[in-house]
């Protein structure tokens, strides 16, 4: 595990592989400097927009590299405020709520490069519920095996705070009630093993699609400059979400006695 990395009970392959240690080596340069956690998240969100122009512009390979460097950044945030002490409520609500800027300017450029605004419109919001998932999921896996959750700051009030956390009530909090209670629907209504239901197999097969993979995929299809197959690929993941949910309440079914 790379030091300040965000524990998770199932860890994303390419973060691991390649993104976290990356992510390492701009913290260890960083550390001792008056960069603050923050200051990367804006940077990196304003290296996506910069991404974002470059492919409506049709310039894929530097958008392609940048896109993976707001991958190591934004590893290197969270990396660097857990090991300084510097995790903040105002910082997690921030990181989060950009992430989602970048990616709608991301999909808006798509559509613009592509001319195929529904089929943009549609991967977002795959993306979007795939993303969801990864993380409400780790939440009702911590619940049904008897984890605790992850500890979540409290910073005192201020307006900036005030006004990001109204915007995650907004935007965020109804998907996450909505996976929530269809999860605990389906839970009841097949009467499932909580355990087997909300399991580590079943964690993999979201966290796999979390954002960091998401965006090396995109970078590779930009390099390929075929923005509109990683639509069709983002697309794609609606099925496999389908046929990844029947699997997961066939492999929760009670065994019959």
């Amino acid at each position: 595990m790379v030091p300040g990395a965000k524990e998770r009970p199932v860890q994303e392959f390419l973060n691991v592989l390649l993104f976290r240690p990356l992510a390492h080596l701009v913290v260890l340069l960083l550390y001792r400097t008056r960069v603050r956690p923050h200051h990367l998240v804006l940077f990196h969100t304003l290296l996506v927009l910069l991404a974002a122009r470059l492919i409506h512009l049709g310039q894929d390979v530097p958008a392609a590299f940048l896109l993976q460097l707001k991958t190591v950044l934004d590893n290197a945030d969270g990396q660097l405020a857990r090991l300084r002490g510097e995790v903040t409520e105002l910082g997690r609500y921030l990181d989060t709520e950009l992430d989602l800027l970048g990616n709608l300017f991301l999909f808006l450029a798509l559509g613009a490069r592509t001319g195929a605004w529904e089929l943009a419109f549609a991967a977002f919001l795959v993306f979007t519920l795939v993303q969801s998932y990864d993380f409400n999921l780790e939440r009702l896996y911590r619940e049904a095996w008897g984890l605790p959750l992850p500890v979540e700051e409290r910073d005192l009030p201020t307006p900036p705070l005030a006004l990001l956390r109204g915007v995650y009530r907004f935007l965020f909090l109804p998907q996450d009630r909505g996976i929530r209670a269809l999860e605990g629907f389906v839970l009841r209504r097949f009467r499932l093993v909580p355990e087997r239901f909300w399991d580590e197999w079943a964690l993999a097969g979201v966290v796999n699609l979390g954002l960091t993979t998401q965006i090396f995929f995109l970078g590779v299809f930009l390099l390929f400059q075929s923005p509109e197959a990683y639509l069709t690929f983002v697309l794609l993941q609606a099925l496999y979400l389908v046929l990844w949910y029947l699997w997961r309440i066939l492999r929760a079914i009670p065994s019959p006695r």
